[in-house]
């Protein structure tokens, strides 16, 4: 592309239209609104969704379903076996899984779960435990602490 090939838009400033001026513009009158109705009415807005009186479309269906996701605390989980990363007699807490990068964001609530096999005994703290995984770091020979939410 050169320089020598930009040209200057036609439309950059379009002429502005001047409705009721009489017959001979064309838009006389009635502006261009043409005769009666709501849309010939100043001050006219549609509401969103309108379709002319007729039954609305998301009043026709039907309503369904429930979520709870506005009003859940989401639980953020890490398994046993990623807990294996760490020294043995270790105290395992939110910022220690944070360090090791297994927790990342904001964290409402610490669940361990019982997925894999701990090899090294270690203390960890959580906000809930699933029984497996306090049957796991306990055969282990480390200790859980529950804190309070």
């Amino acid at each position: 592309m050169n320089l020598t090939d930009i040209k200057k838009s036609q439309k950059a400033h379009p002429r502005r239209i001047r409705c009721g001026r009489g017959i001979g513009s064309g838009l006389g009158k009635t502006s261009g609104r043409g005769h009666k109705g709501m849309k010939s009415r100043s001050g006219y807005s549609r509401r969103l969704a309108y379709e002319g009186g007729q039954m609305p479309l998301f009043r026709r269906l039907p309503k369904v379903g429930f979520s709870n996701a506005r009003w859940s605390d989401p639980v953020t989980v890490v398994n046993v076996e990623d807990l294996n990363r760490f020294a043995k007699g270790a105290t395992v807490g939110l910022d220690e899984l944070r360090q090791a990068g297994l927790v990342k964001g904001r964290v409402y609530s610490l669940k361990i779960l019982g997925r894999g096999d701990l090899k090294e005994a270690l203390t960890v703290r959580a906000n809930a435990f699933s029984a497996s995984a306090i049957e796991k770091i306990t055969k282990a020979g480390g200790k859980t602490e529950v804190l309070k939410a």
